[in-house]
């Protein structure tokens, strides 16, 4: 790889191209998975040396992926036309979860100051949510944008749960889902039933919300909800169960309504990671069709590229990506 001297801080993972098509690394679990994965695509390296990668999102104007780097308390810029890495933004203020909004400005979660921020066309900050009810944040995780400009993030207290992510101190909110009306910019707690919110998604036609609830005992799971044009939802039902040591994370949905789930060992003692690590693909009725085997565990992910069918993995130390047969839903 050539020098970046931006990944400096943090292990880098030694990794190498398979040279075989198929590539043995993407396993079809179901036969619907055939068809989105390509036979001529292999796992690719595109970036290592991070602490923490968490939050990609795709820039197609820049051409260039943004992704964060939590620990070292920075967000990384991946350029597509020279493989190039550099330091978009340090301090970050340990920023998790990055989205681009409806009028294509960079939306973040940032640990650190607890809040969601908005990047204008000039580089200023505007905050957009740092309370609810008079009292701070948790640690703002996962972020989407609906195309009606409605902004959902994910409030758990993972961030200040230590000085790994952010800074310590003790939750004053439940763990929360939050929704920012796209017109008067007011914060509405949606739910507060779920345990560790986590990555979230929207279908292709935005009439359903999936959200992984990463504390839910035994296994971790993705709930389906109804969204009406309110931003109410109803009709709770499980999409997927993780059933055993796998650890859901980051989310995203194709075209096709099929879920991409960051995937890995959630640490139990029977967790085999070699096995988990990677991105596991969903078909709309909850079966795993396939599984991205990685060398680290994925944490979160997005579809990107010209034509919005490259899928990138920002996983534990480096960012992967690999070309499929279908394209993102946003």
């Amino acid at each position: 790889m050539t020098d970046r001297p931006a990944t400096a801080l943090g292990p880098a993972i030694a990794f190498q191209v398979n040279a075989r098509y198929p590539d043995p690394r993407v396993e079809v679990l179901d036969e619907r998975f055939l068809k989105l994965r390509l036979f001529s695509a292999s796992v690719e390296q595109l970036a290592t040396g991070m602490r923490w990668a968490e939050g990609p999102v795709w820039f197609g104007d820049g051409r260039c992926l943004l992704v964060s780097d939590i620990p070292n308390n920075r967000i990384l810029r991946w350029d597509d036309a020279s493989g190039h890495v550099s330091e978009f933004r340090k301090p970050s203020h340990n920023a998790n979860g990055l989205a681009r909004d409806a009028q294509g400005r960079l939306l973040t979660c940032e640990h650190q100051t607890r809040r969601i921020t908005r990047t204008e066309y000039n580089g200023a900050i505007t905050v957009l949510a740092d309370a609810f009810d008079g009292k701070p944040l948790n640690s703002p995780n996962d972020i989407v944008c609906q195309r009606n400009g409605a902004v959902w993030f994910t409030d758990p207290p993972f961030g200040i749960s230590g000085d790994w992510e952010g800074d310590a101190a003790i939750a004053e909110l439940p763990h929360a889902l939050y929704r920012i009306h796209p017109s008067d910019g007011q914060l509405q707690q949606v739910l507060t039933d779920v345990q560790g919110p986590n990555g979230l998604a929207f279908s292709p036609d935005e009439s359903v919300l999936y959200l992984v609830e990463s504390r839910a005992k035994p296994h971790r799971k993705v709930w389906a909800y109804d969204v009406n044009a309110q931003g109410s939802l109803s009709n709770k039902r499980l999409a997927i169960d993780a059933q055993g040591p796998g650890a859901l994370d980051g989310i995203a949905v194709d075209i096709d309504g099929n879920i991409w789930c960051g995937w890995g060992s959630d640490g139990s003692a029977h967790a085999k990671p070699e096995e988990l690590d990677g991105v596991r693909v969903f078909a709309p009725d909850g079966t795993a069709i396939g599984h991205i085997h990685l060398p680290e565990r994925c944490a979160n992910l997005c579809f990107g590229g010209d034509k919005h069918n490259r899928l990138f993995m920002a996983s534990s130390h480096s960012l992967y990506a690999i070309y499929t047969n279908t394209r993102g839903a946003a």
